[in-house]
């Protein structure tokens, strides 16, 4: 039987599934370790989390050398991927006992370890299509990311339109930076931010209202009638386990 589990530590909000109380502890400390860390940083280094640009961090934790390192492959500050951070943090503190099911959505920004299928909401907020679809992510013996960001929904700042973009990649950490990033640039008149994607992005999935555009390797679409209130709050994602 599937726990879903709420968790709040601050401004991070996120949804925890699993199948034992275990889990949910054990991905729980760790998202509360990775947020310390990165914290402890940002009040060495204030810059790090204030810039819009990339930054070089040439030593550091480790969690704080990838985001920059995404950040760079993306072109965007280093910030735009603190919430895939910290759901790979707790994904990855999981999958230290050998979970083959730890879920965390940390409001839209998808970290994934499954021996099932999951299917994950579209949610792209005044959209016709919001509610209506959702991506089929076959089982994940590995970590996998669904990142999603938005120009209309939710607190953090971007300088697009799009009411969401989606991207899927094994490097939740660089997913979430890319959607920063191709969420700031993207339109339907305008796609060359996708001609030179990150070889690293298996896809992207992209909504304008009651259009949408893909590129690359997108999972199956299914129609669903997702419910409102596995919406993670404050955030852009929710979860459907299969056959809910």
């Amino acid at each position: 039987m599937t726990i879903r589990h709420h968790f709040e530590l601050r401004q991070t909000i996120a949804t925890i599934l699993a199948d034992c109380e275990e889990t949910i502890r054990i991905a729980s400390e760790g998202m509360r370790e990775t947020r310390s860390e990165i914290e402890r940083f940002l009040v060495k280094d204030p810059f790090f989390g204030s810039s819009y640009e990339p930054v070089d961090i040439p030593a550091g934790p480790i969690i704080i050398r990838d985001m920059a390192i995404a950040a760079k492959r993306a072109g965007v500050g280093p910030m735009a991927a603190v919430a895939g951070a910290i759901a790979r943090g707790g994904v990855q503190a999981a999958c230290k006992t050998r979970t083959e099911y730890c879920v965390i959505d940390n409001g839209g920004d998808i970290a994934i370890v499954s021996d099932r299928v999951v299917r994950i909401g579209l949610y792209a907020g005044e959209s016709p299509l919001s509610g209506r679809y959702a991506f089929v992510i076959d089982p994940k013996e590995k970590m996998y990311g669904v990142c999603t960001s938005s120009a209309t929904v939710g607190h953090s700042f971007s300088f697009g339109t799009a009411d969401s973009v989606t991207v899927f990649s094994d490097d939740i950490i660089l997913a979430d930076a890319i959607a920063t990033a191709v969420c700031n640039t993207l339109t339907l008149e305008d796609q060359s931010c996708l001609q030179d994607l990150d070889p690293d992005i298996d896809g992207v999935y992209a909504v304008f209202h009651d259009k949408s555009l893909m590129w690359g390797d997108i999972p199956p679409i299914v129609r669903a009638d997702n419910r409102d209130d596995l919406i993670t709050a404050g955030g852009l994602g929710f979860l459907r386990k299969k056959g809910q």
